[in-house]
């Protein structure tokens, strides 16, 4: 019986971080119907990271949308739902670069949050600004918090 060692290559830090590289595109080709990895990269959506919080009065969601523009958005209140969708258009590819790696992405994307409690639909506002649309949603006075007089 022979027995060797085989060095160590990967990463000490995160082993498996291959592994799940490899499962995800397996997953990736299985959605997408097999296509090729360049195929693949085009399809891929662009889906902008959110951020909800609630206060005592309102709530407040935050989405990232580098490079986009206001009239790019719609944001939309419906059944207790925020729907905000867009597009984030593709650049142009210049003639006199040869691009190696592309990782920025582009397309249409929806987020849905539900809400869950009655709204002020009235009063809410949305901003955008530096890449970050804000959307403060008020809640309606039966949303809100009742406090009761605790007596002796």
């Amino acid at each position: 019986m022979v027995r060797s060692l085989v060095p160590w290559t990967g990463d000490a830090i995160r082993p498996f971080e291959s592994l799940r590289r490899e499962v995800d595109s397996l997953f990736d080709r299985f959605w997408t119907g097999g296509t090729n990895d360049r195929m693949l990269n085009s399809l891929e959506l662009f889906n902008p990271v959110a951020s909800i919080a609630e206060t005592e009065n309102a709530y407040e969601v935050t989405l990232e949308l580098p490079g986009m523009k206001p009239e790019d958005v719609t944001v939309e209140l419906k059944d207790g739902q925020l729907w905000i969708s867009g597009e984030k258009k593709e650049e142009l590819e210049q003639k006199d670069k040869r691009y190696h790696s592309i990782e920025r992405r582009y397309g249409q994307f929806q987020r849905v949050m539900d809400l869950g409690r009655a709204v002020n639909e009235s009063e809410i506002d949305a901003t955008f600004k530096d890449g970050v649309l804000k959307v403060t949603v008020p809640k309606s006075e039966a949303a809100k918090p009742k406090r009761i007089e605790v007596k002796s």
